[in-house]
């Protein structure tokens, strides 16, 4: 409640005083108006700067996570690929015994 008392009284005082000074407060207001303005467009340049180093980063991770994507794609076609001529030589191990034995046997038989 006391905050809302001052509150109040401050506005009143201020704007009296406002009409009272009005040639004083123009003074400093064209005064400050190029001060606030090269504070605010220092302010966007360096927030931009900083935007755009944000996004060179942002491309780099994703150009890195679109190399280590490719990178396990074709580890897994290699995993398979192995996989497959894994396969394939138990394969001809198989037919190689197969016909060892047959050989053998032939022999045998003469």
């Amino acid at each position: 409640m006391k905050v809302l008392i001052g509150g109040i009284i401050a506005a009143v005082v201020g704007l009296i005083l406002l009409v009272l000074w009005w040639k004083s407060f123009l003074l400093i207001l064209m005064g400050g108006i190029p001060i606030f303005l090269l504070l605010g467009g220092a302010l966007a340049i360096y927030v931009g700067i900083d935007e755009m180093k944000d996004q060179m980063l942002e491309k780099k991770e994703k150009e890195k996570e679109k190399e280590e994507e490719t990178k396990q794609e074709e580890l897994e076609k290699a995993r398979k690929e192995l996989e497959k001529t894994k396969a394939e030589a138990a394969k001809y191990k198989e037919e190689l015994k197969k016909t060892k034995a047959k050989t053998a046997k032939e022999k045998e038989e003469k």
